[in-house]
């Protein structure tokens, strides 16, 4: 028989309301007591559950796989993208990393890129208009070779596949005090980069996704190096240094 024992535990609970993204907002605060083995977002079903009891309005946050891949749950916990946990998504952060009577301050990320649609979600469709500006390879290869076919330096495609593990969060933005999306666009590009399935649209790439990233309204990185801190797939700033060389090399070339 297991001997495991579950343990609860009353935490105070500091959640931002928002109505839309032209409402002010406001904090509300809510005392619950949760099992210690409950996941944050199991954390705020049951609170939901108790609101709904209530005849009260349920907290609004986004939410999907709960497995740390899609990278919807972003959420600032107690002033830290995703919580205290480095690389970990909220959805992996458990109540047992907090203690009984702690009270817990929960907010979107904030960036003006990333307008609030509802409480906790927000608007990430700036990533993709990011993505849709180059990161892809759009020159017909025919069908799909052998994977020995291509030859790769082990280095290069491990590098490639640590930038291809973003997960597009948001983190990167809502630690940046600059709301800079360097990060995120420098894995992109660096992604394809790095590999020669990327090199015929390679002059172009780096321009279109760095003017596009400028349009919607990010910062710009000054080197505080918040991003890889709060990132929860740990993507190096390494990357960021490349997407510079990427974006120079595509000017100078466009030159030419």
């Amino acid at each position: 028989m297991s001997s495991h024992v579950e343990t609860e535990i009353r935490v105070t609970l500091n959640i931002w309301r928002q109505e839309g993204p032209d409402d002010r907002g406001h904090f509300d605060t809510f005392q619950l007591k949760v099992p210690t083995d409950a996941s944050f977002l199991e954390m705020l079903d049951i609170l939901n559950e108790e609101l709904i009891l209530d005849g009260r309005e349920p907290i609004a946050f986004d939410h999907d796989c709960r497995e740390g891949i899609c990278g919807m749950c972003s959420l600032v916990i107690n002033g830290r993208p995703h919580g205290p946990d480095r690389e970990t998504t909220t959805c992996q952060l458990h109540m047992r990393r907090f203690k009984d009577g702690e009270s817990i301050t929960i907010e979107p990320f904030r960036a003006d890129a990333f307008p609030v649609v509802k409480d906790l979600v927000i608007d990430r469709s700036a990533f993709d208009r990011i993505q849709a500006a180059g990161g892809f390879v759009s020159v017909g290869t025919g069908s799909a070779p052998d994977a020995h076919c291509i030859p790769v330096p082990k280095e290069r495609a491990e590098e490639a596949f640590d930038a291809a593990a973003c997960i597009g969060c948001g983190a990167c933005v809502a630690a940046c005090p600059n709301a800079a999306a360097m990060l995120f666009t420098a894995a992109k590009v660096s992604q394809l980069a790095l590999l020669p399935q990327g090199a015929p649209e390679r002059a172009r790439r780096a321009q279109a996704m760095v003017s596009a990233m400028d349009a919607e309204g990010f910062g710009n990185c000054t080197n505080h190096y918040e991003c890889e801190i709060a990132c929860p797939k740990a993507i190096s700033v390494g990357h960021i240094a490349r997407l510079n060389r990427e974006y120079l090399r595509s000017v100078a070339v466009s030159r030419e």
